[in-house]
């Protein structure tokens, strides 16, 4: 069976009846899925172009800010990247965006960078939570754990300055390449070692 662009397809009603033919065909067509993700990455970025919702900026102008500001800084790729994707879930998750970008990232960051971009968002609320009724010091409960202090140092210099209509910034093709390299291959993931099986490693 295919799916009419001539590629095989397996046929197992259930995932209790699979076999491994069944997966010798889907892997590889998953591992095309996954080298597509930089791809749809930066769609989705260049999606929010336009988006202002009220701020004086637009979403994406935003994280080219951001993420312009922390590669001026000396900031590596990996924290670059970081700072570019950490708000690419505004609009698939309103109420939790962080989440949404940091679940993105997850398998191609360090723990570190991953705990900044999940936790941004509280961090972020010090400078405004108390105009919109919430606890500006909602971050303090997090207060001890080892990414405090560069998730508060990443919104003082990095997001919380990144609104500026006037700032020239990088285009979003300076940061592709970038883009490309961090999320080419996974560091951590419970997919791993079929991965590598997959890629040769």
């Amino acid at each position: 069976m295919s799916d009419g662009t001539n590629k095989p397809r397996a046929t197992f009603k259930d995932m209790a009846s699979c076999t491994q033919q069944d997966w010798a065909i889907i892997l590889p067509q998953y591992m095309e899925l996954a080298r597509g993700l930089a791809d749809r990455v930066l769609a989705h970025m260049e999606a929010m172009r336009g988006d202002f919702a009220g701020f004086p900026v637009d979403r994406l102008d935003h994280c080219l800010q951001t993420a312009g500001l922390a590669h001026a800084d000396g900031r590596d790729e990996e924290y670059v990247v970081c700072a570019l994707l950490h708000d690419m879930g505004d609009g698939l998750g309103p109420y939790n965006h962080a989440d949404i970008a940091a679940a993105v990232l997850k398998p191609f960051v360090s723990p570190e960078n991953h705990f900044m971009v999940e936790k941004h968002a509280v961090f972020q609320g010090y400078y405004f939570f108390h105009h919109v009724g919430l606890d500006r010091n909602m971050r303090d409960a997090l207060r001890g754990h080892p990414g405090y202090e560069r998730t508060a140092e990443f919104c003082a210099k990095y997001d919380g300055p990144a609104f500026d209509a006037r700032r020239e910034t990088p285009p979003l093709s300076f940061f592709e390449p970038m883009v490309r390299r961090v999320l080419a291959k996974p560091k951590h993931s419970m997919y791993q070692a079929a991965v590598e099986r997959a890629q040769g490693a």
